[in-house]
């Protein structure tokens, strides 16, 4: 599995960005909603009522059309036998205007559906950066194993030398037992680096969203190579300009924007207009008559209680909240991309250094094992030299790692981070 292919596997599996995919859908349902305010509404009911209320009664037999001339004796008018109603019934409604509260709605829906797709663009960047920090994670465990495996043969080459020149009497028992010692410490390093390399593949597969047995190969190695660096300044600008969440808390500023604006549009009328047909029968299957009904009327709320002055100013103080988040956020992003423009920029400092100090290290051991032969220093002094080539080596390999994973911070912080970035492709 090569970088890129992990990174298409968690586009498609890992949980947070389906949840961030859910929540843009939610969004879309919103807007759709939203569009349905400016469509009539139409009712469909069917019941049945029965009773003996004088009233009831009387206006039932007339939408029924079987009042007749007898049924206006005293007797029966107040003390009628019951009778059935079966009532099947068509409503419709439809504001002709509301002070545009339905256009306004309608907007505001639009910009919170663009706000999640941008959340979803920066959960897609969230886990292409995750996915390469697990991917060079297990690169540099598998390269910590490397060296931990070379590291052991080296103290059991020392282990052997010095137990020969304990037998032909050049050295002390003393020496043999400090390199049983450090093939000893050597062994422990090498089964604290195969478990780390366990875990780094956990980790991988968390980040790819899969179960964390699945058993993926790396395909790559973790190598050495130049990456291109921007400038500062060109990074800060487009940052501003690309970064997802910064488009997403724009699109929520616009949309409590739009909020104001049907906060206040709630105080204007609204022209409604209506209808109904009706069929009221003796039975389910018929022998009745039929009604309609139809009209307009304009409303407007004279008071409130104050409920909408309220509400107002509740909108405008969120709008004022969501204003100030807006500078903080661009604050942040400044802050974010200077952060990774010079970790990557020590880290790339630290690579040059990390690369000459293990030739200068392998250079050190080879004299100083040299010497050993020759009797010229202690055992001590030669482990000493051992562990600055292994802490060399080691040094060198997180400091690819860390350039590496820097500069997808880099990307990451200036919002371009995608799964053709350079980082991503080999």
């Amino acid at each position: 599995m090569t970088l890129s292919q992990a990174v298409s596997i968690a586009l498609e599996k890992n949980p947070i960005r389906k949840a961030a995919m859910a929540e843009e859908r939610a969004s879309q349902a919103d807007v759709s909603e939203a569009r349905s305010g400016f469509m009539p509404r139409i009712t469909f009911s069917e019941g049945v009522n029965r009773g003996n209320d004088p009233v009831y009664v009387f206006g039932t037999r007339l939408r029924q059309s079987r009042f007749t001339a007898t049924d206006f004796a005293l007797n029966r008018l107040n003390n009628p036998t019951p009778i059935s109603d079966f009532v099947t019934r068509f409503g419709g409604q439809w504001t002709l205007f509301d002070s545009f509260s339905s256009s306004l709605n309608y907007k505001r829906a639009k910009q919170m559906k663009d706000a999640a797709t941008q959340q979803l663009a920066r959960a897609d960047q969230q886990t292409e950066f995750r996915v390469i920090e697990a991917y060079y994670g297990v690169l540099l465990a598998g390269k910590q194993v490397e060296l931990a495996e070379q590291t052991l043969k080296t103290a059991q080459a020392v282990l052997d030398r010095s137990k020969s020149r304990v037998e032909s009497g050049l050295a002390v028992e003393s020496d043999a037992l400090t390199a049983q010692v450090n093939a000893a410490q050597r062994q422990q390093d090498l089964i604290q680096a195969r478990n780390g390399l366990a875990l780094a593949r956990a980790q991988l597969n968390t980040a790819l969203g899969v179960p964390s047995g699945t058993n993926y190969q790396v395909a790559e190695g973790l190598a050495e190579r130049t990456l291109p660096t921007p400038a500062l300044d060109e990074l800060e600008t487009a940052a501003l300009k690309q970064r997802p969440d910064l488009k997403q808390v724009e699109s929520q500023t616009s949309a409590q924007q739009t909020g104001v604006a049907l906060a206040k549009a709630a105080f204007g009328p609204k022209v409604n207009v209506f209808g109904s047909w009706e069929m009221d029968n003796v039975n389910f299957t018929g022998n009745g008559s039929n009604n309609w009904v139809a009209g307009a009327e304009v409303q407007l709320d004279l008071f409130s209680g104050g409920q909408k002055l309220a509400r107002l100013s509740h909108e405008k103080a969120m709008l004022e909240r969501a204003n100030a988040m807006k500078q903080a956020a661009q604050d942040n992003v400044r802050l974010e991309v200077q952060k990774a423009y010079y970790d990557h920029d020590a880290a790339r400092q630290m690579l040059d250094v990390a690369r000459a100090s293990v030739a200068q290290a392998e250079e050190s051991l080879r004299i100083n094992q040299n010497r050993y032969d020759a009797g010229l220093i202690t055992i001590t002094e030669l482990l000493s030299a051992e562990d600055a080539a292994r802490a060399s080596r080691t040094n060198y390999w997180q400091s690819v790692y860390r350039y590496e994973t820097s500069y997808a911070g880099m990307e990451f912080a200036d919002g371009s981070l995608n799964p053709q970035s350079p980082v991503v492709m080999k």
